[in-house]
């Protein structure tokens, strides 16, 4: 068997807003509680399994693979959110879209102050 991601832990002060934040942004199902996590699952197998911890909360970066239309929908409700974006990790090019590589991606913050990012081509 070749290795495979299965899930990683998302460190959180409060696992209900952080995970709900995620598929609210990204369309997907309601995440699902496993013991004392919240689970949000991929299409892919993988999943992010949401647990509150007490700050400081370590930075992280999550990014996602997303189609066409899914970005355009994400990044829309984004916008609505009045939430701010960079297009780039470094947070120095402000309310700009990447289009690295011919497809498009943004950055920005979840509510615990990880770095998240959605684009359309590796």
């Amino acid at each position: 068997m070749s290795a495979q991601l299965n899930h990683t832990i998302v460190w959180c002060r409060d696992k209900h807003r952080s995970a709900h934040f995620l598929v609210e942004l990204l369309g997907l199902p309601a995440p699902e509680p496993f013991g004392p996590m919240l689970i949000v699952r991929f299409d892919n197998q993988v999943s992010l399994d949401f647990y509150d911890n007490d700050p400081p909360i370590a930075s992280q970066h999550y990014a996602f693979l997303l189609g066409d239309d899914d970005f355009d929908r994400a990044f829309a409700r984004l916008q609505a959110r009045g939430q701010p974006w960079w297009a780039d990790p470094g947070k120095q090019r402000p309310k700009q879209v990447n289009d690295y590589a011919g497809g498009r991606r943004v950055y920005f913050d979840d509510p615990d102050g990880h770095l998240l990012e959605i684009f359309t081509r590796e």
